[in-house]
């Protein structure tokens, strides 16, 4: 009889406002059939989708298509939308009400992708998607893409730029919108959508578009779409994200690279000098030897046992990593991500290769990042950095020394440093924590993996204390799936999968 009387309600979209019934909660059976019945025409969606380009720091035009693209998806499912100008590319709001609801869920996608090297993939074009199976050999093989029409295999992948990272997710949400509708159920809340256009780039303009548009994007929660799950794949919700801040430090020996036969041994060099400085920081245990830069993180024993629970296989990481010990700064790789990191991301002197020489260098460069943590206050920690070398003997500046200061100061370094956004924490035992935990076990039939943070980061932190509402990430892809690299893929039966937990998601009634 509830599928008769569901059957027969007829959706008004008036206004952005869409009609009962609403908050009713649909049987793991619905769910899925409902999703699965959304997956043909979100896999023909996602081809074309992903045939448009979407790198925003080399193609801010194709990524205006990419964005006009699902802007136009929006506005067909019922959203009333609107461009919120940064000064750049402009992000997406989108709006749909539901009659009497009196929360707000907010929504963050992201559209743009990595820039591409079509060299490094095995394809022709890498936004040119791909189907393929594994075969015996364990090699990747082609499948025409009308194989997908009747059964198909879970474990088939589709191969192109922001597969995963994040373009599924965006077809995802709109499936699971569809499937929304063609259940005739709406949620008990309002749903926004931000769609962010510079993600891959730090998303620079967008902290200063939160504030000038807080108004408007007012909520009661936020819900990112977002990253690979846990390594076993298994259902997955993370709790927060490390923030990042960056530093770029160079030392510097002659004003022009000078013979290391002539010169070597008596013009310090300037790669030994960044070395020393670079070893300072950190004992053989891979531990900040920098004092008060974990200070204000405590583990109590309700966090260590929400870490504990996660199935990490250290055995099995290190196996696929290559390595055969771990830095020691926590005692699990999850306890690790609960302190703030200081990692060398690159380093730069003179040439190497067929190209090295023999000379003294003039400069030599590490750029590196922190990862901040909730417990952060990102300008102390990188005050506390510049300290340490200033407490080495160097003259620190953050430009490029002048001839005079060259001549006045035996060591000097040049310090530039910048808080990309900070890190965000929501509790896991909190009503969203609980909200979300429900909506997978009615899924699932069990409890999702529970991530109290995420060791990456993402630019969340703007919503988080500029609205003043709790945050958390649903990731949905396979883990293997090489975001930002060459080969980027996502697995079939992820994406089938994402359908669901979305749609799982907005139909879950919240606990008073």
């Amino acid at each position: 009889m509830t599928m008769i009387l569901r059957g027969l309600v007829l959706l008004g979209c008036v206004g952005g406002v869409v009609s009962p019934l609403m908050g009713q909660q649909l049987s793991r059976e619905e769910i899925r059939r409902f999703s699965a019945e959304q997956v043909p025409a979100a896999l023909e969606m996602f081809r074309e989708y992903l045939a448009i380009p979407n790198d925003a720091q080399n193609m801010p035009d194709e990524m205006r298509r990419t964005a006009e693209w699902i802007h136009d998806a929006l506005r067909e499912r019922g959203f009333e939308t609107e461009w919120l100008e940064t000064g750049r590319l402009p992000v997406i709001l989108a709006q749909r009400n539901a009659l009497g609801a009196d929360r707000t869920l907010l929504v963050y996608l992201q559209a743009d992708g990595q820039p591409v090297d079509p060299s490094r993939w095995f394809q022709d074009d890498p936004y040119e998607p791909v189907l393929r199976e594994r075969g015996a050999d364990g090699e990747w093989h082609d499948l025409p893409w009308d194989r997908l029409v009747g059964d198909r295999d879970p474990e088939w992948r589709i191969f192109a730029r922001s597969t995963s990272d994040s373009k599924g997710q965006n077809v995802k949400f709109l499936a699971a919108i569809s499937a929304l509708d063609a259940a005739g159920v709406n949620p008990a809340f309002n749903i926004k959508v931000i769609v962010d256009t510079e993600e891959e780039m730090g998303s620079p303009n967008l902290p200063p578009a939160v504030v000038r548009f807080r108004d408007k994007l007012a909520a009661d929660m936020l819900v990112i779409f977002d990253g690979p799950r846990h390594p076993t794949n298994r259902p997955t919700l993370t709790f927060g994200a490390r923030g990042i801040a960056t530093i770029t430090l160079t030392t510097y020996g002659p004003t022009v690279p000078q013979h290391s036969g002539h010169y070597g041994n008596w013009i310090p060099n300037p790669g030994f000098r960044l070395a020393r400085i670079l070893a300072s920081m950190k004992d053989d245990q891979g531990r900040v030897t920098i004092p008060g830069f974990y200070d204000g993180v405590t583990i109590d024993d309700a966090a260590r046992a929400i870490l504990e629970a996660v199935p990490d296989d250290t055995v099995a990481i290190k196996r696929q990593v290559g390595i055969a010990e771990t830095d020691r700064v926590g005692r699990t790789l999850q306890e690790a991500r609960q302190y703030p990191s200081l990692n060398v991301r690159g380093l730069r002197s003179a040439w190497v290769g067929p190209e090295s020489r023999t000379i003294v260098p003039a400069t030599a460069t590490a750029e590196i990042d922190v990862r901040l943590v909730k417990e952060s206050d990102p300008a102390r920690l990188l005050r506390l950095v510049r300290e340490h070398i200033e407490a080495l003997g160097y003259y620190v500046v953050d430009r490029e020394p002048s001839d005079a200061e060259r001549l006045e100061h035996p060591r000097i370094a040049t310090f530039e440093s910048n808080v990309s956004y900070r890190a965000f924490r929501t509790e896991v035992d909190s009503p969203m924590g609980r909200w979300l935990t429900d909506a997978m076990v009615h899924l699932f039939g069990g409890e999702p993996v529970k991530l109290r943070t995420s060791g990456g980061s993402i630019p969340i932190s703007p919503f988080v204390t500029t609205l003043d509402v709790p945050a958390v990430t649903v990731p949905t892809v396979n883990p293997d799936n090489n975001q930002h690299s060459p080969n980027e893929n996502i697995r079939l039966g992820n994406f089938e999968e994402g359908i669901q937990v979305i749609l799982s998601i907005l139909v879950q009634p919240m606990r008073n």
